[in-house]
């Protein structure tokens, strides 16, 4: 991260921005700009081997305009109050664009994972979890915290047992936190979530054939070179289901190097090889790139970053080959680097509609939990029976009996993941079609500044419809 570089502040430009296409009153717009509630602590931590630490966390809570509010925490050396203040506000932006019904927070505690053995990250996530609690900053109806950089499904047990031990008359407590285990009552489809998100708004934006043909390309995913920065699990998802709509990845870049092949990579091979390596340097047939962030700079259509923010600044914006630049990281592109990309004609497709795939798979776990039934548990096999008595209809009719294969494929029933994936794709495709035609009915010059006069109106609406600001 660059010194001096404010992320709260970059959106706060975004919306500043946006708020001219608009006539919200000044005061709305600030309300809405500003972060409800900030919440910054520390807490001892004893280490395995005696020594004590003291550790830095943060929690806050950016709009309050929809509860709970909804929000992702990350383990990293580089947290900083700033940085999890501009990450709510994506957040509350996200739910909104997207119609998640869910306002914005987000939280991180401020560590280098790498340092810390399986039983102190548990202490620590623990503890943390104790502290939000202890300022009512947790719950299914008020704060649903879900896994970021940093963190993952185990994490989020941790999170989801500490809060029913502390509060055990709550029966709703695992609506606590999504992005949990299966075991604990998480939801299919929840890991891949976010990177099938990024590949569903790229294929929705590669197949308008007026904007494909202003950029030079063909309509669709097919055959388009991608540059994927980041094979975490967004990057690795995300390049995995671009791989099978057809795109050929030919480069990924990670923070200790990259690898590079015309040709294309295979991506499940690659993450096999990273896996066992710990890099993905020397993988077949491929070329190390040694200055990975330089692949960012490399000729594709599609460009991915999947990292962190603040990947493409000023000092590389004007060195950038990619056509499209799909935001699957939040706040990868500075509001400087932004305005010289989009003057350069590059298509951005923003963080706050690509990257929304998980808060919307998190809000059918919440959804789960606060019912406590899995999707399809009740109507899955009602569904087979009466699918298969159509298909018995039509062979009756027909006189042709069909193969036992194609009748399996004709009357299975829908599973939870099946279900999930289809209320994703459905969110995706409405959403995408929404951001178009605000930036249309508004003539905005581009997709970020369309998002976030979208995102606006509706937060907007709501403040206004609570009778604060009549």
């Amino acid at each position: 991260m660059s010194k001096g570089y404010d992320l709260f502040d970059d959106v706060c430009g975004f919306v500043g921005k946006a708020a001219l296409y608009t006539k919200h009153p000044k005061g709305l717009v600030d309300q809405i700009m500003a972060c409800n509630s900030i919440y910054k602590f520390t807490f001892p931590l004893r280490r395995d081997n005696g020594t004590y630490e003291v550790i830095e966390g943060f929690r806050v809570q950016h709009s309050h305009h929809k509860s709970p509010v909804k929000g992702g925490i990350r383990y990293s050396i580089h947290v900083e109050e700033s940085e999890v203040k501009g990450l709510a506000a994506l957040m509350s932006y996200k739910c909104a664009l997207v119609e998640v019904p869910f306002g914005g927070a987000k939280g991180g505690v401020k560590i280098d994972r790498r340092r810390y053995s399986v039983n102190e990250l548990e202490r620590i996530t623990r503890r943390y979890t104790a502290e939000l609690i202890k300022k009512n900053f947790i719950g299914p109806a008020i704060d649903v915290p879900a896994p970021d950089y940093g963190t993952g499904a185990r994490e989020m047990a941790w999170i989801a047992d500490t809060y029913s031990a502390f509060t055990p008359e709550s029966i709703n407590a695992l609506g606590c936190v999504t992005g949990k285990p299966l075991s604990q009552s998480g939801i299919e489809g929840r890991t891949e979530a976010t990177g099938k998100g990024v590949c569903l708004g790229l294929r929705e934006a590669c197949d308008r054939l007026e904007d494909m043909k202003k950029l030079g390309l063909e309509r669709g995913l097919a055959g388009k070179k991608v540059i994927v920065q980041g094979l975490g699990n967004v990057g690795f998802y995300a390049a995995k289901f671009l791989q099978e709509e057809g795109a050929i990845i030919i480069g990924v870049a990670e923070y200790n190097g990259g690898t590079y092949n015309e040709e294309g990579l295979d991506i499940h091979a690659l993450q096999m090889h990273r896996i066992e390596n710990g890099s993905l340097k020397d993988f077949p047939g491929a070329k190390n790139i040694e200055n990975s962030i330089s692949m960012l700079e490399m000729e594709c259509d599609i460009l991915v970053p999947a990292a962190l923010e603040n990947q493409i600044t000023e000092e590389n914006a004007s060195r950038i080959k990619a056509k499209i630049i799909g935001e699957a990281a939040n706040g990868p592109i500075s509001r400087a680097a932004e305005k010289m990309l989009v003057e350069a004609g590059k298509f951005i497709i923003p963080d706050i509609y690509l990257n929304a795939g998980g808060v919307t798979v998190s809000y059918f776990e919440w959804l789960k939990n606060l019912s406590r039934v899995s999707f399809g548990k009740i109507d899955k096999r009602y569904d087979m029976l009466d699918n298969l008595r159509i298909v018995e209809a039509i062979e009756k009719a027909s006189g042709v009996e069909l193969s036992d294969d194609v009748k399996r494929t004709i009357v299975k029933g829908a599973s939870e993941e099946d279900l999930v994936m289809s209320g994703l794709e459905d969110t995706m495709v409405n959403s995408y079609e929404g951001l178009r035609r605000t930036q249309i009915d508004y003539d905005v010059p581009d997709m970020r500044t369309a998002a976030f006069v979208n995102s606006l109106n509706k937060i907007a609406i709501s403040y206004m419809d609570l009778g604060i600001f009549p």
